[in-house]
C-alpha cells in the first residue's frame, strides 16, 4: 500500500511537470528556415513581373502609359521577352533582398520579443525600426541583383546599337565587373536602401493598422478578403511614399555614367516638373497588391508543408 501511495504522490508530482513542458512546447516560436521569404517572394515576383518590367520602362522613357507600355513591349519583342525579359534577375533579387529582409526581420522580433514579457505584442515603433533595419540591409544585399533587373527590363527602350543584350542575370554580373568595375554593381545603394526602409516601414505598419480597422468593423475575419483589402490599402499607402525613390533610383541604376543623385534630380525635375518623380506609379501600385497577397499566402503555406514534413 505505502509503495503504491508513493507511485501515485510521484505521478501526481510529475503530472505538472509534463504539463508545464507542454505549455512550454506550444509558447515556443517555430523556427522556420531563413530562405523561405525570399522563395515566397520569387514566386510572387514570377506571377507580377510583367508588371514591374511596365514599370521600370515607364520610368526611363518619356510620354507611355502604363498599358501603351506592356502592349507594345509584347508587340515588339514577343510574349517571353516583352513581358518576362529580365525575369532571372527579378528572381536573384528576390532571393538576396527578400531572403535578407524576411530573415533579419524574424531574428529581430524574436530578439526585441525578450525584452517583453511572454504573449506581449511589440509597439508598433519596435516593429517599425526592426523592418527598417531588416529593409535596409535587404536593399544593399540586392542591389546588384536590382542593377541588373533594371537594366534588363529597360533595355529594349535603348536604341539597337545601345542594347547591353545581357543574357541573364550571372551574365550581366559578369560583364559589369568586367566592363565597369564591381563598384558599378552598387549604383544607386543610397536611394536603393532609403526606399527598401520606407517600403518595409510603411508596408508593415499600413498593413497592421488597417487589418485590425477592417476587422474591428465585424464584417471581416482572418482570409483572403482580409488580406487582399488590407495589402490594396496599405500597397498604395507604401507606393506613394516610396515612389520618388524609386523613380530616382531606376534612372541611376539604368545609367552606365557616374550620374550623382543630386544631378538625376535635378534634370528629372527640370525636364519632366514633380510628375517625373510618380512615374510607374500605376504598375508599381497594381503589382504590389497582389504581391503582397502572394508573397504571404505562399509564405504561410509553405510553413505548414515544413509543419508537415516535420510532424
Amino acid at each position: 500500500m505505502a509503495s503504491t501511495t508513493t507511485r501515485t504522490t510521484a505521478s501526481a508530482a510529475a503530472a505538472p511537470s509534463l504539463k508545464d513542458a507542454e505549455r512550454k512546447a506550444v509558447a515556443k516560436p517555430k523556427v522556420y528556415p531563413f530562405w523561405l521569404g525570399g522563395a515566397a517572394a520569387s514566386w510572387a515576383a514570377v506571377c507580377t513581373h510583367p508588371l514591374d518590367l511596365a514599370k521600370v520602362r515607364m520610368q526611363t522613357s518619356k510620354g507611355k502609359g502604363f498599358v501603351r507600355t506592356l502592349v507594345d513591349s509584347v508587340k515588339a519583342d514577343g510574349l517571353r521577352r516583352g513581358a518576362y525579359a529580365g525575369l532571372s534577375a527579378s528572381i536573384m533579387r528576390q532571393m538576396t533582398y527578400s531572403l535578407t529582409r524576411f530573415g533579419v526581420y524574424d531574428e529581430l522580433k524574436k530578439r526585441l520579443a525578450k525584452r517583453h514579457s511572454p504573449g506581449a505584442t511589440l509597439p508598433a515603433w519596435e516593429l517599425g525600426l526592426a523592418a527598417s533595419a531588416a529593409g535596409g540591409l535587404g536593399g544593399l544585399a540586392g542591389n546588384p541583383a536590382d542593377v541588373i533587373l533594371v537594366r534588363m527590363t529597360a533595355d529594349a527602350g535603348r536604341p539597337a546599337e545601345k542594347r547591353l543584350g545581357y543574357k541573364h542575370c550571372f551574365d550581366g554580373v559578369f560583364r559589369i565587373v568586367r566592363e565597369e568595375g564591381a563598384g558599378a554593381l552598387f549604383r544607386g545603394v543610397g536611394p536603393n536602401c532609403a526606399r527598401a526602409m520606407l517600403m518595409n516601414a510603411s508596408q508593415l505598419a499600413t498593413y497592421d493598422t488597417f487589418k485590425g480597422m477592417l476587422m474591428s468593423t465585424g464584417f471581416f475575419k482572418e482570409g483572403l478578403a482580409l488580406y487582399f483589402a488590407s495589402s490594396f490599402m496599405a500597397g498604395t499607402v507604401a507606393t506613394t511614399i516610396c515612389a520618388p525613390f524609386d523613380v530616382i533610383k531606376t534612372r541611376i541604376m539604368n545609367s552606365s555614367g557616374n550620374s550623382s543623385i543630386g544631378s538625376v534630380v535635378a534634370n528629372l525635375f527640370k525636364q519632366e516638373g514633380a510628375k517625373g518623380f510618380f512615374k510607374g506609379w500605376t504598375p508599381a501600385w497594381i503589382r504590389l497588391s497582389p504581391n503582397t497577397i502572394i508573397v504571404f499566402l505562399t509564405l504561410e503555406n509553405l510553413k505548414q508543408g515544413i509543419d508537415y514534413l516535420r510532424a
